[in-house]
């Protein structure tokens, strides 16, 4: 089973720790061993959210506030910039959703 991490008890989000479909990974990281199911393929290194997230409420990775949710996110449902937004990098807002390229840099 694939798995993703979580750090703190508080947090509402879990990286994954290898590129996962749509299917249930293991939640480590914590005593207790618990699992999600993805709504989605989600690549290494991104999070996924481990409980519902209304929108206008923090994303919460680390035990520290990161960002807020533009829209209603699902458990398993992947955490980026179609559905959340940085309190810590404003710049990051503006970044492509699908490539993570910034949006505000003309390139030629």
């Amino acid at each position: 089973m694939k798995r993703c991490l979580q750090v703190c008890l508080e947090d509402n989000v879990a990286t994954i720790l290898e590129d996962a479909a749509e299917e249930t990974v293991e939640i480590v990281g914590l005593p207790e061993r618990r699992s999600v199911s993805l709504h989605g393929s989600i690549p290494m290194g991104h999070k996924v959210a481990i409980g519902r997230i209304a929108a206008g409420a923090a994303i919460v990775k680390y035990g520290v506030r990161i960002g807020m949710a533009t829209a209603d996110i699902a458990t398993g449902e992947w955490v980026h910039l179609h559905n959340c937004r940085s309190l810590v990098d404003e710049r990051s807002n503006s970044f492509d959703v699908a490539t993570g390229a910034a949006t505000d840099t003309p390139y030629e």
